[in-house]
């Protein structure tokens, strides 16, 4: 039995970081979507660069996380891999909130 299929499906980080991530990206393309209600101009594109970006980033982590639910040996290695790219990809996100913030103020 390898390392990867010792711990139950149902507890391996893989299960959660899968739904999160496309549920992330779901938020990326919300704010995307909402920040062309309000005006224009040179940082609304930076704003989607930055958003698309991190959906991006949140499907590969969704995809290294599912490859590694059906891996057989480097299971735990694509796990690890997929929540370092996905908590890169919650820090992004952060950081564009907080840009967001101080200019709706």
């Amino acid at each position: 039995m390898s390392p990867a299929r010792s711990i139950p499906a149902e507890r391996r980080l893989s299960a959660h970081i899968l739904p999160t991530s496309a549920t992330m990206i779901g938020v990326c393309m919300t704010v995307l979507s909402i920040g062309h209600l309000g005006p224009g101009g040179e940082f609304r594109v930076v704003v989607d660069k930055l958003l698309a970006v991190d959906a991006v980033v949140f499907l590969v982590s969704a995809l290294l996380s599912f490859t590694a639910m059906r891996a057989d040996g480097a299971g735990r290695r694509l796990e690890v891999h997929a929540e370092l790219i996905f908590t890169g990809g919650l820090v992004l996100l952060a950081l564009v909130a907080v840009a967001l913030a101080f200019v709706i103020a």
